[in-house]
C-alpha cells in the first residue's frame, strides 16, 4: 500500500492522539490566551497550513468573537515593513516548522510583545522553538509529499484551542467525538472507487465552499492539483455567483462541499442552479437536499457538526484526489516537482 493511502487511514488514530494527548496543553495555552487579551488574531502560515489559518478565520471568529487575519510574510521579509502587532495572538501554523517567512512573522510580532502560539508537526523545528507556547500535532512521520494527516491534526489542534478558550462544555464533547466521526467519513468513502474512473480525463474543475468549509474548498482544491495535475479553482459560494458561474456549461465539473448547517439553503440553491446549466456536480455532504442533485455524493457522517465538518469532509476529497491520481497514472506519494518541505522566504 502506498504511503499516502496508509496516511489517510491513519487520520482516526492520529487524532484520537491528539486529542488525549494535548488537551491539558491547550487548556494551558487558553490561559495564557485570556490573560494577554488580544485585540486580534493574526495566522502565520503557507500552502495547506494556509488553510488550516482558515478554518481558524471562521472558527475563532464564530466561536471566541476575535477578529482573524492571514498574515501576510513577504511584508515581513521581502519589505521588511511588519505591522504593528503588539496587541496580536500571533499563530504559526506549519507541518515542518521550518520556513523561514513564517518564523519572520512570529519574531516580528514578539518583538513587539505579541503573544506567538505555533503548531506544527515536529517539535525541535525552529517556529516550535521560538513560540511562546507550541502545540505538538503528535501525526507522525508524513512520507508522502501531499498532505493529508497533518493537515487534519492542524485542523483539530485549532478546534482544540479554540474550544479551550471559549470553555463551553458542549464543544468539548463534540470534539471528543472526532475520531468516531473521521471512521465513520472513511468508511463512507470507501465507495469512491467505484465511480472515479468516469473522471478520468478530466483537466479543470471548480470547488466551492462556503463559511467553515471556505477552507475544505481550498485544501480539495490543492489536492487535486497537487495530484492529479488538474487546472482547479477553489471559490466561497457567494464569491462564485459573482462573476465566475459564468464559466459552467455543460459538463463543467464542479465539486461542492455541503454540509448540514448554516450553509446549506444558498449550496443546496447554488446546486439547482448547476443543475439547471447542466453541470457536472460533485458533492461532499450529509444533507439529503442536496443528494438529487448532484451525479455522485461523497458521504459525510448523520450529526456531523458544522464546526467540525471541515476535519470530516475534506477526506473524501484525499480519497478521490488519490483514486483520480491512481486512474490516470500519476505517482501517488512523489508528485511531479514537489518536495514535502517547502523553503520560502
Amino acid at each position: 500500500m502506498v504511503h499516502l493511502q496508509n496516511e489517510i487511514n491513519e487520520q482516526p488514530d492520529v487524532i484520537r492522539t491528539l486529542l488525549q494527548e494535548e488537551s491539558a496543553h491547550a487548556a494551558k495555552i487558553a490561559r495564557a490566551i485570556r490573560d494577554f487579551e488580544p485585540t486580534f488574531v493574526l495566522i502565520a502560515a503557507r500552502g495547506t497550513s494556509d488553510n488550516a489559518g482558515r478554518y481558524a478565520q471562521y472558527l475563532m471568529s464564530i466561536q471566541a468573537r476575535l477578529p482573524v487575519a492571514l498574515a501576510t510574510p513577504s511584508v515581513h521579509t521581502l519589505y521588511e515593513a511588519p505591522p504593528k502587532l503588539s496587541r496580536a495572538l500571533v499563530v504559526g501554523i506549519s507541518q515542518s516548522g521550518q520556513s523561514p517567512d513564517i518564523g519572520q512573522v512570529v519574531k516580528d510580532a514578539q518583538s513587539q510583545g505579541a503573544l506567538a502560539v505555533s503548531i506544527t508537526n515536529n517539535a525541535d523545528s525552529p517556529l516550535a522553538k521560538s513560540a511562546d507556547y507550541h502545540l505538538y500535532l503528535h501525526a507522525g512521520l508524513e512520507r508522502s509529499v501531499a498532505a493529508t494527516k497533518t493537515y487534519t491534526t492542524e485542523l483539530t489542534a485549532v478546534a482544540m484551542l479554540t474550544t479551550a478558550l471559549v470553555g463551553n462544555e458542549a464543544l468539548s464533547e463534540q470534539l471528543s467525538t472526532l475520531p468516531q466521526k473521521m471512521k465513520e467519513t472513511l468508511l463512507l468513502s470507501e465507495k469512491i472507487i467505484q465511480w472515479v474512473e468516469r473522471y478520468r480525463y478530466m483537466e479543470r474543475i471548480a470547488v466551492i465552499g462556503r463559511g467553515y468549509n471556505y477552507c475544505t474548498a481550498y485544501e480539495i482544491s490543492l489536492k487535486l492539483k497537487e495530484l492529479c495535475y488538474l487546472t482547479g479553482q477553489e471559490y466561497s459560494e457567494a464569491d462564485f455567483r459573482h462573476g465566475p458561474i459564468a464559466v459552467v456549461e455543460q459538463g463543467f465539473p464542479v465539486l461542492t462541499v455541503t454540509p448540514k448547517g448554516k450553509t446549506s439553503p444558498v449550496l443546496v440553491d447554488l446546486l439547482k442552479q448547476l443543475k439547471e446549466r447542466k453541470a457536472e456536480s460533485l458533492i461532499v455532504s450529509n444533507d439529503p437536499d442536496a443528494y438529487a442533485l448532484a451525479q455522485n455524493t461523497m458521504y459525510l457522517p448523520e450529526n456531523l457538526p458544522e464546526w467540525l465538518s471541515p476535519i470530516c469532509a475534506v477526506v473524501p476529497g484525499q480519497v478521490f484526489a488519490r483514486h483520480l491520481a491512481e486512474v490516470k497514472g500519476y505517482p501517488l506519494d512523489e508528485p511531479r516537482g514537489l518536495t514535502k518541505v517547502t523553503l520560502t522566504v
